[in-house]
């Protein structure tokens, strides 16, 4: 299982690179859980990855219902020299707007070049951003052809993924989505302790932000490389 770090600036990175992370996956957590950073941070962020075996992601924020808008911000993540290009299903409300909006995303970034992941985001909380459940993400990732499914939690109140949807949820969302070829990455305010579980469900990536900051807090805390390394360490 793969170790998904998100720093917001390069001093952050350095880091979470240091400590051990697998993915680096540049996000501005100000703007939303997966908020959308400036190009000129992730091509800072991009210098700093001379280890082949460290991984570059980056967030488009919410796949609002604007494909032409979606698609052109897709296509210049992908042309950042990312690994991953991450959006979020947060207010869409239909499988079939989903798949629509995805397919043209994920046409965008493989025009760009075809080895970059699409990584399609949806909510263990979806009820509380009036979204699709998580088993018709993994249908609308399936049906757009993207590469990645990941369960994450749109409210940052302090609840885990594991306060909203049952361990046995999860391990269905994991199966399903490995049944159709997807790669899973889980994610929502997960601690130290989680990481275990995390691994035993199945799931690829394991995604963090706040537990590899200083106060255990997202937004005020900044990623420390000894946090990462103690990440890193509980699921090795």
């Amino acid at each position: 299982m793969k170790l998904l770090i998100s720093p917001q600036n390069t001093r952050e990175a350095i880091e979470a690179i240091v400590g051990g992370a697998d993915i680096i996956d540049v996000k501005n957590p100000k703007e939303g859980p997966l908020g959308a950073n400036f190009p000129w941070v992730i091509k800072e962020i991009k210098k700093l990855l001379v280890e082949e075996r460290v991984e570059l992601s980056c967030t488009l924020g919410e796949a609002v219902h604007l494909p032409g808008s979606m698609s052109l911000a897709a296509f210049g993540a992908a042309s950042l020299g990312v690994n991953y290009v991450k959006a979020g299903l947060g207010g869409v409300r239909t499988v079939q707007v989903a798949t629509d909006l995805l397919e043209d995303i994920v046409h965008a970034v493989k025009m760009c070049d075809s080895k970059i992941k699409v990584v399609v985001a949806g909510y263990g909380d979806y009820f509380r951003v009036d979204s699709i459940e998580p088993q018709l993400v993994v249908q609308a990732a399936c049906a757009a052809k993207a590469d990645v499914v990941m369960l994450d939690t749109a409210v940052k109140d302090g609840k885990t993924l594991f306060d909203v949807q049952t361990q046995r949820q999860l391990e269905v969302f994991v199966s399903v989505a490995h049944a159709q070829e997807l790669e899973v990455a889980l994610a929502g305010s997960l601690q130290v302790q989680d990481l275990p579980v995390i691994k035993q469900l199945g799931a690829d990536v394991a995604g963090l932000r706040g537990a590899a900051c200083q106060n255990n807090n997202r937004l005020t805390g900044s990623i420390t490389r000894e946090r990462v390394k103690e990440l890193v360490e509980k699921i090795r």
